[in-house]
């Protein structure tokens, strides 16, 4: 794995739905479903690092942007692994290269565990704070999982 801090200062970005709009710190919606790289009951902040991906995030495949509220954070984050990274640098544990695989579908559907979530297992297990990763919404977008253990 290759961490990658951001820096005091940075700006991050999330759309949240109404539900969660007035408790926009608490990880709760993402630990109550789970998410991409978090489990149920692993209380988790997905943001981005640009306003649009934010929005392109939480609309998904919608041809429609539902309600939200737009939120804007001030962050200084360390121990972040780096997803851009996957392909440089020590050979990463091949369980990584299946991070895009749809988490949804292999956990609604087809009852399979996702490797997502193993994955975010090892990131917590190793004292990490996070994943920063590409956006699979928004092309050239940037996104960021932050565990709020």
């Amino acid at each position: 794995m290759i961490l990658h801090d951001l820096p005091a200062g940075t700006t991050l970005f999330r759309a949240h739905s109404p539900q969660w709009a007035s408790r926009p710190l608490s990880g709760e919606g993402a630990a109550r479903k789970g998410g991409r790289f978090n489990r149920p009951g692993v209380a988790a902040l997905y943001l981005s690092l640009d306003e649009v991906t934010a929005l392109r995030e939480y609309q998904q495949t919608s041809p429609f942007l539902p309600p939200c509220t737009m939120c804007s954070y001030t962050v200084t984050l360390r121990g972040l692994v780096d997803l851009r990274q996957l392909q440089r640098g020590e050979p990463w544990d091949d369980l990584w290269h299946d991070w895009r695989e749809d988490w949804r579908l292999l956990k609604l559907e087809q009852h399979i565990e996702p490797p997502t979530w193993v994955l975010g297992d090892l990131v917590l297990a190793h004292g990490h704070t996070g994943v920063l990763f590409p956006s699979q919404m928004c092309d050239g977008g940037v996104n960021v999982v932050v565990y709020l253990v």
